[in-house]
C-alpha cells in the first residue's frame, strides 16, 4: 500500500434470520483497518426509531448512521411501509449526488418483511427469509442455510452461523450483537 492510499477498513458481518415467528438480525464487533483490528465489540445493529424496524449495517460507519437517519425518515414519511420507505430511500441513494457516495449496505426487518438495501438500487427480498452482508456475509449465510431445517430457532441459527463465520473470516469476531423482533 502506498503512503497516498488510505488503509481501508474491513469488518462486518450481518446475518438475518425468520423462523418459527421470530425474525434475528446479528452483527459481530469487529472493525478493522488494513491488518489490524481497532474495536472489537462495535454495534452494528439496532432498532430504527420508534418504527418497528430492526436493522444492520455493512460498510462505512459514517455513512451506514447517515443511512439509518434517513430510513428513519423515510418510515416517519411511510408509516408501516417497509418495503416502500426503502424503496424511496434506494431512489435518493442512487440519484443524490452525496447519498451516491456513501458506502454501506443494510439488512432490515419488521414483522413481515425482511431487506437487503444497497446503494446500487436493490432492494431485495431474501428467499427463505436468511440473508448475510459483510465480509464474512456469504459465510454465515451458507451456515444458517443448512442450519434452516434443523429444530434450532432463528436465534440460536443465527449464534451458530455467526459463530462459523468468525472461525473462518478473519474480519469477523464472535461478538455479537443482536436484535429480535416477533414476526407475523
Amino acid at each position: 500500500m502506498s503512503d497516498r492510499e488510505p488503509a481501508s477498513w474491513h469488518g462486518t458481518t450481518i446475518l438475518t434470520v425468520r423462523k418459527g415467528g421470530k425474525v434475528v438480525i446479528g452483527g459481530d464487533g469487529q472493525v478493522s483497518i488494513g491488518q489490524t483490528v481497532i474495536k472489537h465489540n462495535a454495534k452494528k445493529v439496532r432498532p430504527i426509531g420508534k418504527s418497528g424496524v430492526i436493522a444492520g449495517f455493512a460498510g462505512a460507519t459514517a455513512d451506514a448512521f447517515t443511512l439509518f437517519e434517513r430510513l428513519e425518515a423515510k418510515l416517519d414519511q411511510y408509516p408501516g411501509q417497509l418495503m416502500r420507505a426503502c424503496v424511496e430511500l434506494a431512489k435518493d441513494w442512487r440519484t443524490d449526488k452525496y447519498l451516491r457516495r456513501l458506502e454501506a449496505m443494510m439488512i432490515v426487518a419488521d414483522r413481515t418483511t425482511s431487506l437487503v438495501v444497497t446503494g446500487t438500487g436493490d432492494v431485495l427480498e431474501p428467499e427463505g427469509g436468511v440473508a448475510g452482508i459483510g465480509s464474512g456475509g456469504n459465510y454465515a449465510l451458507s451456515a444458517a442455510k443448512a442450519l434452516l431445517d434443523t429444530d434450532k430457532d432463528a436465534e440460536a441459527i443465527v449464534r451458530k452461523a455467526m459463530a462459523i463465520a468468525a472461525e473462518i473470516c478473519i474480519y469477523t469476531n464472535d461478538k455479537l450483537t443482536l436484535e429480535i423482533l416477533d414476526a407475523e
